[in-house]
């Protein structure tokens, strides 16, 4: 995990304890505090979420196979995946899937972007 720390102030923008204090009666204009500052304190109370380790997961496919057949395996076997060449991957944080990707290569190194985003029900 990286450990910078990178928030898109831009769109914090619409969440009203960040908006800028308009001389309005929002949030911030009881305590005076401009929008920088409010966006500092709002970065701070999130610096204890910073460090929360999560599990993430790029599923390429999956296979099913029997122990004998897995007791099989050696260097150089070929496992058949249910998935086609180019097809996007899944991408798992805590076993729930958050988004689709694509396999890239950097620096002779495998990797994922992320190319959808994944809405689904909180419960």
């Amino acid at each position: 995990m990286s450990d910078e720390k990178n928030i898109d102030w831009e769109n914090l923008e619409d969440d009203p304890m960040t908006a800028p204090d308009d001389g309005g009666s929002d949030v911030n204009s009881d305590t005076g505090r401009n929008g920088e500052e409010s966006r500092a304190r709002s970065a701070n109370e999130l610096d204890a979420v910073f460090d929360v380790p999560v599990n993430v997961s790029a599923v390429l496919g999956k296979a099913y196979l029997e122990v004998s057949q897995l007791m099989k395996l050696g260097p150089g076997t070929i496992v058949e995946l249910d998935r086609k060449v180019g097809e996007a991957i899944d991408i798992f944080v805590n076993n729930r899937l958050v988004a689709r990707g694509e396999v890239v290569v950097i620096d002779e190194r495998l990797g994922v972007t992320m190319t959808e985003i994944i809405k689904g029900e909180r419960g």
